[in-house]
């Protein structure tokens, strides 16, 4: 067997509901350039916890988050070693961490999200949410990031999202623009990162700490269509 495949079974085993592979040298900080392939964790989340989202969160989704972010991480820091023990390097990026030292101070070292539409999993929403193909928007994401040489299409899918503006209408900090994705667009040019923040801190701090919303997510219809074509 071939390695990146049985990293691919070991993810999978460990609890990851999709893995994918990419290159993205090119999305990269300068101090991360050696490191150009990245493999792509994805676990879905729970589609009864996210259809009881209404205007709010839920104290149960934010401890549900936190929770697939916990295992994404773990499930990251054994793919780690597993590459590290055959001699390759390796950087894991955390589900959920923001750098605020960063020129964007709403964003991390990397984004998950371009990984995983780099791997063809999915496509970026008018909600700046990567939308899986299979799950829609309701994942969370990780990223390993090596010298490892794993096979990549890089084949970047087109957006599902057509006319449908779901998330614009619904987002309660008006925070999404309604404009496609595209890789050399700006974040700013498909949501206001701070406007998004701002609202979550003022209405949600008693919630999740003023970290999560969740509205855009729960109210996407991807999920919804893609399981009544089955």
């Amino acid at each position: 067997m071939e390695f990146y495949e049985e990293i691919r079974e070991k993810l999978i085993e460990w609890g990851a509901s999709f893995v994918g592979f990419s290159n993205v040298g090119a999305n990269l900080s300068n101090d991360l350039k050696e490191l150009q392939y990245a493999v792509t964790i994805g676990v879905s989340l729970s589609n009864f916890i996210v259809e009881q989202i209404s205007d709010k969160p839920t104290f149960t989704y934010f401890h549900h988050y936190r929770t697939v972010n916990s295992l994404i991480d773990t499930i990251i820091l054994k793919g780690q070693l597993l590459i590290q023990e055959r001699g390759y390097q390796v950087f894991g990026v955390p589900a959920s961490q923001t750098v605020n030292n960063a020129q964007d101070k709403y964003s991390g070292v990397f984004s998950h999200k371009i990984a995983a539409v780099k791997a063809g999993l999915g496509w970026m929403g008018k909600s700046g949410l990567f939308i899986s193909s299979k799950y829609g928007p309701r994942v969370r994401l990780g990223t390993i990031l090596t010298d490892l040489k794993i096979p990549y299409s890089n084949v970047v899918n087109l957006s599902s999202c057509g006319e449908c503006r779901k998330c614009v209408e619904n987002c309660p900090a008006m925070a999404i623009r309604g404009n496609d994705w595209s890789e050399d667009c700006s974040r700013s040019s498909i949501v206001d990162a701070k406007a998004c923040s701002d609202y979550m801190n003022q209405k949600f701090k008693h919630i999740g700490r003023g970290s999560v919303c969740g509205i855009c997510i729960s109210s996407c219809p991807s999920p919804r269509n893609m399981n009544n074509e089955r």
